[in-house]
C-alpha cells in the first residue's frame, strides 16, 4: 500500500476511534433530549435521533420501518467504500497463488525473513496496485454506527417503546429471528465474498461459522432494532455482491477463460505437430 493510501485509512482509523471514544463519554442511563448538554448528545444523538422518528413518521409512525430506511440510506452512503471492499479482495483473491509462492520462499519465521518476506509482498500489492486494508474499511465504519444506534435508541423513549411485527424495539427480540436472520445473512455474506476465491483456506472457513454465531448470541442481549439494523445491512450487502461483484458470473468468465486457454494451447500444439510432419 502507497503512502497515500495509508494515509487514508489511518486518517479513517483516528475518526473511527474519535467517534467510539465520543460515544464513551455520554451518559447512557439520561434520556437523549432537546435540553442535553453533552457535545455527543447534543449534536450527534439528538439529532439523529429525530432523523429516525422523522423517518418514522413518513412511513405512518412505524418506528421499525423508520430504522429500515435509516439502514438502507447508512448502506447508500457505503456503497463506494464497499465497492472499493470487493474490488481489492477480488485482488488480493486472484493475487493468493503469487502471495503463497513468496510465502514458501521465506519458511522460517526469524525477524529477518518475516521483514524480506513483507517487504516482498509489499512491492507484489504496490506493483499490482492493491490496498490490502481496503477491505477492513466498511467493517471498520459499522462499530460506530452499531454504537451510535444503540445509544439513540437505548436513550430515546418513544424509540425504545416502538413496536414493529412482533418485538419491542428495545427489547430483545423474544423469538430470536432477527438474532437468527442476522446471523443467517452474515454467513452469507461471507459466503459469497469467499466463493470466488480459487484457494479456499480453513481460516476463511472458520470465520465462516464463528462470525455468525458470534452475532446471533451478541444479539440476544441487544435491543431488536439494532438485530434488525444487522439484518437489513447484511441483506443490503448480499444484494449489492449479486449485483456488482456476483461470484457465479466471475467463476463462470474464470471458468470460460481458463477453457480459451487450453483451447489456444491445444490449437498451438496441433499447429507444431503440422508443423514438424511437414518437415
Amino acid at each position: 500500500m502507497s503512502n497515500k493510501q495509508f494515509n487514508k485509512f489511518f486518517k479513517l482509523s483516528l475518526l473511527v476511534s474519535f467517534i467510539v471514544l465520543l460515544s464513551a463519554c455520554g451518559n447512557i442511563n439520561e434520556p437523549i433530549t432537546s435540553q442535553s448538554t453533552n457535545f455527543w448528545d447534543q449534536f450527534i444523538l439528538f439529532p439523529l435521533s429525530q432523523f429516525i422518528i422523522w423517518l418514522s413518521h413518513l412511513m405512518g409512525n412505524n418506528f421499525g420501518l423508520g430504522i429500515i430506511i435509516f439502514t438502507l440510506l447508512v448502506r447508500i452512503l457505503l456503497i463506494p467504500l464497499t465497492l472499493m471492499q470487493m474490488k481489492s479482495q477480488s485482488k488480493m483473491m486472484e493475487l493468493q497463488p503469487e502471495i503463497d509462492a513468496i510465502k514458501e520462499k521465506y519458511p522460517n519465521k526469524d525477524r529477518h525473513s518475516m521483514e524480506l518476506l513483507q517487504a516482498e509482498q509489499q512491492a507484489l500489492f504496490e506493483k499490482k496496485g492493491v490496498n490490502q486494508y481496503a477491505g477492513c474499511l466498511p467493517t471498520l465504519l459499522q462499530f460506530p454506527i452499531m454504537i451510535i444506534l444503540y445509544q439513540v435508541i437505548s436513550r430515546t423513549e418513544l424509540l425504545r417503546q416502538g413496536h414493529f411485527l412482533w418485538v419491542d424495539l428495545g427489547q430483545p427480540d423474544p423469538y430470536f429471528i432477527f438474532p437468527l436472520l442476522a446471523a443467517l445473512f452474515t454467513f452469507l455474506t461471507t459466503y459469497l465474498n469467499s466463493k470466488t476465491n480459487p484457494q479456499q483456506n480453513i481460516s476463511v472457513k472458520i470465520m465462516m461459522v464463528t462470525m455468525p454465531l458470534m452475532i446471533f448470541f451478541i444479539s440476544f442481549a441487544f435491543p431488536s432494532a439494532i438485530s434488525l439494523y444487522w439484518f437489513i445491512s447484511n441483506l443490503i450487502t448480499v444484494i449489492i455482491i449479486l449485483i456488482f461483484n456476483n461470484p457465479y458470473k466471475i467463476i463462470k468468465e474464470r471458468q470460460e477463460r481458463i477453457a480459451q486457454e487450453k483451447e489456444k494451447e491445444r490449437q498451438l500444439r496441433k499447429a507444431l505437430k503440422k508443423a514438424k510432419s511437414r518437415k
